[in-house]
């Protein structure tokens, strides 16, 4: 079997193991990554989600590899999409002008970016990429990981990679019951943790909703697909708190849980220019069509576009039957495979009997666009995973950390070891446990170290949704912006502890060493406090 060895193995090429690789490669490490899918960027492009982004991402609260990359997607459109003159002056390109994020674009142009950030290190030999493998055991003696086994996703083909650092970056922390790792799934119980929203049982099965995205256009013509076969059960489909079927306009509403109705106007005239993508003031989900657009129309030369093209990550689409966690692959596959079924009926009824504001019923000019999204089938890629296997951290985050009804004016907690920030919204969508939107508004947060750091194993870091959150907390960790944070500090810890001779859990409990690999990162442009702006 062949053998591969590196200085830092990194299990999962989404957004956070991108990253890790990114901070690795530039403390001068030899990276191995891995990635079971075709396209790396994970909940970015595979998973076709816009980046969930805070209101200051234009000027603040970020690491500046994360805004090299947001900046790389529009130099992107500028250099090769037709845009119009305004469009291509806008500081702040949002090339589709949805409402769910400051920069909502393809699939494909996140890739494309991603790919050039590492392109000179594969180059170099210093990155070899994995394409497409999944993990499948682990070698391990005691706390320590010696090697992981891979295979081939297609082939089957098996080799054995090993480094002294492990990162898992896998969307659903795959390395954890692989290596023996002590960790947590879904919701925790409020004697355990103290949370406010946490239910007074621990509900271990109950995670939050995957989702299958798609991306569509409008366009004359009938494009409408085969009826599926599950359609009819996803039709008369209607959870207890949903306030009629799961396939329709009316849904609770995230934050008031009061049943509301939104709308679906394919290629509305608007003005891209004029969105205000700042979930502070609008939510921007009134009019679906608009809220999670990828691209809009009026931003590229007259013709370029024969409509709009919207991303559907909407609540309809979210898959509340069971989790995939901890399940057989048999029934982890069933289980996607009838998330698909809901995608395709969501688009079918789309086509042929959602209302329409002219009293008529489906829009049949309506195409999947699998090739934005790479795909024959015409879904996303990869299913989009909302809530991870999570470790037993040194450090835990818990609600009252930083939910803004609890801290109230001041602020979240201040850590210690902050190694970055993030921001958002505590969002937890349906759960498979039957539960309703949990939406509680958060303050600007920090990311301690220890939330990275396994309790007992010594070589093994997270780097995505598999840090030491809560199920609660997790619905603000697990966005784009904060995934890539936690990623890159995982790789340049791994580096810099190879380079002293340290642990992981040695950086963190000695204030000398923490100071010291705090400075590197601020070196890195990684932001470990929010700012506090005062004269001088």
């Amino acid at each position: 079997m062949k053998e591969l060895h590196a200085d830092v193995l990194i299990i999962g090429g989404g957004l956070g193991g991108v990253a890790a690789a990114l901070g690795a490669l530039r403390a001068g490490k030899r990276v191995i990554m891995s990635e079971e899918f075709d396209w790396i960027g994970g909940q970015l492009t595979s998973q076709a989600v816009p980046p969930d982004e805070h209101s200051w991402v234009e000027q603040f609260g970020v690491t500046h590899s994360y805004r090299q990359l947001r900046n790389g997607i529009r130099q992107f459109y500028r250099d090769h999409y037709p845009l119009t003159e305004a469009s291509r002056a806008w500081t702040d390109l949002n090339p589709g002008a949805g409402w769910v994020s400051r920069l909502c674009a393809e699939p494909r142009v996140g890739l494309a970016v991603l790919e050039a950030m590492l392109m000179p290190w594969r180059g170099s030999g210093k990155l070899t990429v994995l394409q497409p493998y999944v993990p499948v055991s682990a070698d391990v003696d005691g706390d320590t990981i010696r090697a992981i086994t891979l295979r081939h996703r297609d082939t089957g083909d098996r080799l054995v990679a090993s480094a002294p650092y492990v990162i898992d970056a896998t969307e659903l922390g795959d390395l954890l019951p692989m290596t023996g790792t002590e960790y947590a799934k879904g919701f925790e119980s409020r004697a355990d943790t103290g949370e406010p929203s946490a239910p007074a049982e621990a509900q271990p099965d109950n995670v939050q909703a995957v989702s299958i995205c798609f991306a569509i256009d409008h366009v004359e013509g009938n494009h409408v697909i085969d009826k599926p076969a599950s359609y009819d059960f996803w039709k008369a489909y209607q959870p207890e708190f949903w306030g009629g079927p799961l396939l329709g306009w009316k849904a609770p509403h995230p934050r008031t849980l009061e049943i509301v109705e939104r709308s679906f106007t394919p290629n509305s005239d608007d003005n891209p220019l004029e969105v205000d993508a700042d979930q502070r003031r609008n939510a921007g989900d009134a009019n679906l069509w608009t809220f999670r657009r990828i691209a809009a129309r009026r931003n590229f030369v007259r013709g370029a576009y024969p409509s709009d093209i919207c991303l559907v990550n909407w609540p309809m689409i979210d898959y509340m039957e069971a989790s995939i966690i901890d399940v057989s692959d048999e029934e982890k596959t069933s289980h996607l495979e009838r998330a698909a079924e809901l995608s395709y009926s969501v688009f079918y009824w789309l086509q042929t009997e959602a209302p329409r504001t002219d009293g008529g019923y489906g829009f049949p000019g309506l195409r999947l666009r699998g090739d934005i999204t790479g795909t024959a089938h015409g879904l996303a890629m990869a299913p989009y995973i909302r809530e991870s296997r999570r470790i037993k951290p040194v450090t835990r985050i818990v609600e009252q950390d930083l939910s803004y009804d609890v801290r109230g004016d001041r602020g979240a907690v201040h850590y210690r070891d902050s190694v970055g920030v993030g921001m958002y919204r505590i969002d937890l969508h349906p759960s498979t446990g039957g539960d309703n939107y949990v939406d509680v508004p958060s303050c600007p947060f920090e990311l301690p170290l220890g939330a990275l750091l396994p309790q007992r194993m010594k070589n093994l870091l997270p780097a995505g949704k598999n840090i030491g959150t809560t199920h609660i907390t997790n619905g603000c960790y697990r966005l784009h912006p904060v995934e890539w944070n936690i990623g890159e500090v995982a790789g340049l810890l791994a580096a810099y502890c190879l380079e002293q001779g340290l642990t992981p859990h040695q950086v963190q409990e000695n204030d000398a060493h923490l100071n010291d690999f705090q400075n590197e990162l601020y070196g890195q442009g990684i932001e470990i406090r929010w700012p506090e702006v005062a004269p001088y």
